[in-house]
């Protein structure tokens, strides 16, 4: 691979880069996207996800304009709405109402045209009927404002994106690493990479970097997300070492966000410390709220039953972290066993099966006997059975009395046959990041831009605090990898 120069270079081949560089072509500028992974890997962590996408909708006919829905669908399903003040409030409510509220306002007001703009592009969209509804007296109702995914998942998703990245001559260098920003009188000219080895100098009118967080950097998880961190599973793929943001450190580019936070769920206990592309996001086990979660001694440590999954299972991963010797197990009777999403069906995961709780409670390596015993008599006692069960709804079919409550979907484990599935810790992405501005411009932490540098994904700090809305990363990474390509674009041209 030899030196070369283009007017716009997209840093990253996941969604947010891919959008990033769709977005800037459109300006007429030449791109090309630099791809630290093999073609094999491609994608970061796009590829991995399951390709849920909240976005704002007020019904059918918004959502047609997404994806095709059958007559059937559109009389017999109750999809509901997902408004702008819902997203907002869900924003908030997750980040203790730290999100950035202009970066926020961005994301909120522009997710529907983007998805409309990505559809336009070659992208095709579903409804997420097997993780985001239930079906309730014979008929399928969405929850948790989640109604459209990806059409095949996170694979699917960068499929289609970089075949139009393709057709619209776009360039796409794999195992070509960016390591650092060449910069002249304070301004971005491109950057300096390796591809197989060898340096090479890529010079660009405008660089957008879109190649995610430090999750797969356990020196850099330690020291900003704290003891532990190092010992977490990585969700995703192993290239996303904090490349991106380092390089613009280096240049003066401003920290914004929460450092110590991180995206991180409960993951399969011996899964691979990185993502595995032939299970994808299987590994994660999302129906806690239907069951109880117990540590290594016995005890129950969390509200299961909170919220809805959509709004506490990126924050529970560092709970289980916390946990004695990082694992817990997660514990469901009959009653419920053919309510549990699709990854509870795979092949590679650590579960055990037993006909009394008895006999599963000698199953559950590395806890306390005794004491879940204890832990599952104290619970039953403590359900409130009068009130109906709903796994559409928030129930409010809690517990009284316990030291960790339920709120909702508490349901008492005494009906085998049992089943229980050993989680760890996976890590998705950090929410450290980059300062931004309203045109993906990366501020310097003089307060001025950096001119020529742009930012998109998961390395733009300021969204999210604490936690997160399941299915925001992916409509984030588009709505703002659009914003950076086009902002790049027209600088690149003269026109910022």
């Amino acid at each position: 691979m030899d030196d070369f120069q283009v007017d716009v270079l997209v840093v990253g081949a996941g969604n947010a880069a891919a959008c990033a560089a769709l977005a800037a072509r459109e300006t007429g500028a030449s791109v090309a996207m630099l791809e630290a992974a093999p073609e094999e890997e491609r994608g970061g962590n796009s590829t991995y996800t399951a390709g849920a996408m909240r976005v704002v909708f007020h019904g059918v006919d918004d959502l047609v304009q997404l994806y095709d829905l059958t007559e059937d669908e559109k009389r017999d399903v109750d999809f509901g709405s997902y408004t702008a003040d819902q997203y907002l409030d869900d924003m908030g409510r997750v980040t203790n109402y730290r999100c950035d509220p202009e970066l926020t306002d961005i994301l909120i007001g522009r997710s529907f045209e983007t998805m409309k703009w990505m559809r336009s592009k070659g992208v095709r969209f579903q409804p997420s009927y097997g993780r985001q509804a239930f079906k309730v007296n014979g008929k399928y109702k969405f929850w948790g404002g989640l109604a459209v995914e990806a059409w095949g998942g996170g694979p699917g998703l960068v499929d289609l994106e970089h075949k139009a990245a393709v057709k619209a001559g776009i360039p796409i260098h794999y195992e070509t690493a960016a390591v650092s920003l060449i910069e002249e009188d304070g301004v971005v000219r491109g950057v300096i990479a390796r591809h197989k080895g060898r340096k090479v100098k890529i010079g660009a009118k405008a660089v957008v970097l879109a190649c995610g967080g430090f999750e797969s950097n356990a020196e850099m998880r330690t020291r900003y997300l704290g003891p532990t961190w190092d010992l977490a599973k990585v969700r995703g793929t192993r290239f996303n070492t904090g490349a991106g943001i380092n390089m613009a450190l280096a240049i003066g580019a401003k920290p914004h966000g929460n450092w110590s936070g991180s995206h991180a769920v409960g993951w399969d206990m011996n899964a691979p410390e990185f993502g595995d592309l032939d299970v994808g996001d299987n590994f994660q086990k999302h129906s806690y709220p239907l069951g109880i979660m117990v540590n290594a001694n016995g005890l129950r440590f969390v509200d299961e039953g909170a919220d809805f999954r959509n709004y506490t299972y990126a924050k529970y991963g560092a709970v289980i972290l916390s946990q004695p010797q990082q694992f817990a197990w997660q514990i469901f009777d009959s009653k419920v066993l053919d309510k549990l999403r699709d990854e509870y069906r795979i092949k590679r995961m650590t579960k055990v099966r037993a006909d009394t709780i008895e006999e599963l409670a000698k199953k559950l390596e590395g806890v306390d006997e005794q004491q879940f015993l204890k832990t599952i008599k104290e619970w039953n006692a403590a359900v409130m059975t009068e009130v109906p069960f709903n796994p559409a709804i928030k129930d409010g079919r809690g517990t009284r009395g316990l030291a960790v409550p339920k709120t909702n979907w508490a349901n008492t484990i005494d009906q085998g046959p049992f089943e229980a599935y050993a989680v760890t810790c996976g890590l998705t992405f950090t929410f450290g990041g980059l300062k931004i501005t309203n045109e993906g411009e990366v501020e310097g932490s003089d307060g001025h831009v950096i001119p020529g540098l742009f930012a998109a994904g998961e390395l733009v700090g300021g969204l999210f605090y604490h936690n997160y809305p399941g299915g925001t990363g992916l409509v984030s990474g588009a709505v703002l990898g659009k914003l950076a390509g086009d902002g790049a674009g027209k600088y690149a041209a003269g026109k910022n």
